[in-house]
């Protein structure tokens, strides 16, 4: 029997998009898989859409915060009710093309790596495409990611059968990369990127992450906070992040 891949979406006030990006489960090559929808304290018609999709497909699941407790806590919580032999996570805005489980299900099971990702493309809000691809390194060592992020959340997977449940601490931001930092770290193996786009990543205006400072701040954080940094030694992390991230991870993307 296939590998069953538990899917984590965390959602907020989700009306607009959660559709598409469920749909784009429901037409994924690849059928075993469970996803564990967490909603976080919505206060629009999430909900509503959410529910009438469930009563469609017992595979979808629901989860709800009693509070809004911000992305990191609601993926954990995801993640600890998932149970999948693989992990992957589908922001509720984005969405993933059809091949996308089933190519890095393949790899997993080929046991070459215990964490797979891909390159993909940018989307606007209304979903055009903004003519960018963001493409995945073909290896990537736990020396490399921490340099700087180089897996699109929306696109990795790993392996909880070997690795177990890997979650994150609660920061506001960039918990995702200290995940896929933790999967690298403990598999011992490079994660295995394909250069096929796999998925689609939906550029939000007046997003924290097209804000500069907090591109510092928050990446920051991550090396103090997540990693448990001295502060010397984080900022000089910081140093080689903004280097790695300007001059360097900068060619991964390509206009298309």
């Amino acid at each position: 029997m296939q590998p069953l891949v538990s899917i984590i979406t965390p959602m907020y006030n989700s009306e607009d998009f959660i559709s598409e990006s469920i749909n784009s489960v429901l037409n994924q090559t690849y059928s075993n898989w469970e996803l564990w929808l967490i909603d976080d304290g919505s206060s629009d018609k999430t909900i509503n859409i959410v529910n009438q999709i469930i009563s469609k497909d017992s595979r979808i699941k629901l989860l709800q915060n009693k509070q809004n407790s911000g992305a990191a806590i609601s993926r954990n919580k995801g993640i600890k009710a998932s149970t999948g032999d693989y992990i992957s996570f589908l922001d509720a805005d984005d969405l993933w093309l059809p091949t996308k489980l089933k190519q890095q299900v393949e790899i997993l099971n080929s046991q070459k790596t215990d964490v797979v990702f891909s390159s993909y493309k940018q989307i606007d809000e209304a979903g055009e495409s903004l003519n960018i691809l963001v493409e995945a390194l073909p290896n990537l060592t736990y020396i490399k990611l921490l340099k700087s992020n180089y897996i699109g959340n929306l696109t990795g997977m790993y392996n909880a059968k070997v690795l177990g449940k890997i979650t994150s601490p609660n920061l506001r931001k960039r918990q995702d990369w200290l995940i896929w930092l933790n999967a690298i770290k403990t598999s011992g193996k490079p994660a295995i990127g394909i250069l096929e786009p796999l998925a689609l990543y939906r550029v939000r205006e007046n997003s924290m992450s097209a804000n500069k400072f907090n591109l510092i701040k928050y990446n920051y954080w991550v090396y103090k906070k997540g990693l448990g940094y001295s502060s010397i030694t984080s900022t000089l992390k910081m140093m080689i992040f903004l280097n790695e991230h300007i001059f360097i991870k900068s060619k991964q993307n390509k206009s298309i």
